[in-house]
């Protein structure tokens, strides 16, 4: 009956001590919410307490932490519906420190404006803080569901918070896997311990009930340790799928409201696509239009100078043949100074008959000359006469050319 009673009593705190461990997963998940919780033992049971957001400056001096790092900034906070502007939290730059805990072994961001927490966010390995202008970085937390954003007043006070963010991020990481190495010693020296009491117990009681109630006492610790184990394995996930499902929450909106202003951009791109495109059609008959005129004025400027290149040669022909005009008047003078020499001869044929044959032949000879004179004198007026009608003839074609012009 002792064996039997130490068994149940075992049994029963193995038994509490499950269901405390599925209820502080229960209470881990409502304190995720908010970022915080206090963890305490109330005999073989774990309570997980959340802790608010906004805290007094009696609870944060009053909390076992020590600032490490203090800077000026000022604070803002993404749109939570939005998810792209940003709000501000404070007025002015108030102060921003890096908090300590020692008993936890945890950092965080603590900022308060007045009588309010403007910023209280635990630090992780999984946060990044990023630097988005020279004087300007933000940072995601997913517990608050919330971004944070903080403007400096110099790109060096910046550079500072960053490089200290980067060391808490990395003592955050060595603190977990210090914590995780100290629980999974914890958890091999209580197994060494129920092993070492369970063969105690075989070596002063040897009864074959005994022996079997023992050796389900030893089934149930496998299992237990087992079910440790897998809690342990199911809280990470557990936290690892919540922090996900933030990121993811958050990225869904993000690219529901990139899908939504991508769209209305692509809407007012293909409106000016469109009316461009119009523009360019009606820009395109214009240049048409004007490559037709253009190919116009050109031909006409290549005929008006062919018609001056004309105009000058025929010009230059007039010329010549005014000065052929003027040798007219010496031909009739030599014309008449024949005749008067020839009334002369006349005279003096009256007078030398003797000379009359040689005369003669003198007088056809000059006749004859000046039969040919006067018919080249009456060939070159006909010339004359048609050259300038021709040049008439030209004149009134350019001039009726011009005015069509």
């Amino acid at each position: 009956m002792t064996i039997l009673k130490m068994v149940q009593v075992r049994l029963k705190r193995a038994y509490n001590l499950f269901k405390g461990t599925a209820a502080t997963l229960n209470n881990f998940a409502a304190a995720a919410q908010s970022g915080l919780f206090l963890c305490t033992v109330d005999g073989d049971h774990w309570k997980a307490r959340p802790l608010p957001l906004q805290l007094s400056h009696q609870e944060v001096n009053s909390a076992r932490e020590q600032p490490i790092f203090t800077t000026r900034a000022h604070v803002f906070q993404i749109d939570p519906i939005t998810k792209k502007n940003w709000v501000p939290a404070s007025k002015q730059a108030v102060t921003v420190s890096y908090f300590y805990d020692v008993t936890r072994n945890t950092y965080r961001i603590i900022s308060v404006d007045g009588a309010k927490v403007i910023i209280n966010s635990t630090i992780t390995p999984n946060m990044t803080f990023t630097k988005t202008s020279q004087k300007f970085g933000q940072w995601a937390d997913s517990r608050a569901n919330t971004v944070f954003g903080l403007g400096f007043s110099s790109e060096q006070q910046l550079t500072k918070f960053a490089d200290k963010f980067q060391e808490v991020k990395t003592a955050a990481k060595l603190a977990r896997d210090k914590s995780q190495d100290k629980i999974e010693t914890s958890s091999n020296h209580s197994q060494a311990s129920s092993v070492n009491g369970t063969d105690d117990e075989k070596a002063s009681h040897a009864s074959p009930a005994d022996i079997h109630l023992k050796s389900e006492n030893n089934k149930l610790k496998i299992a237990l340790t087992q079910s440790a184990a897998n809690v342990k394995k199911w809280e990470i996930e557990l936290q690892t799928l919540r922090e996900s499902n933030a990121r993811l929450t958050t990225a869904l909106q993000e690219s529901a409201a990139s899908v939504e202003q991508w769209r209305r951009q692509c809407c007012i791109c293909r409106d000016e696509n469109d009316r461009l495109r119009n523009k360019l059609d009606k820009l395109e008959e214009q240049s048409s239009v004007i490559s037709r005129e253009k190919e116009k004025n050109f031909q006409l400027k290549r005929r008006i100078e062919d018609l001056e290149s004309e105009l000058r040669e025929k010009e230059t022909e007039l010329k010549d043949l005014r000065k052929q005009s003027e040798i007219i008047p010496q031909l009739m003078s030599e014309c008449e100074y024949v005749s008067e020499k020839l009334e002369a001869a006349e005279r003096d044929n009256q007078n030398l008959e003797d000379k009359v044959l040689s005369l003669r032949s003198d007088i056809e000879e000059s006749k004859y000359r000046q039969r040919h004179l006067k018919v080249e004198l009456k060939s070159f007026l006909e010339v004359l006469d048609g050259k300038i009608d021709d040049l008439h003839d030209f004149r009134r074609g350019l001039s009726k050319l011009g005015t069509d012009n």
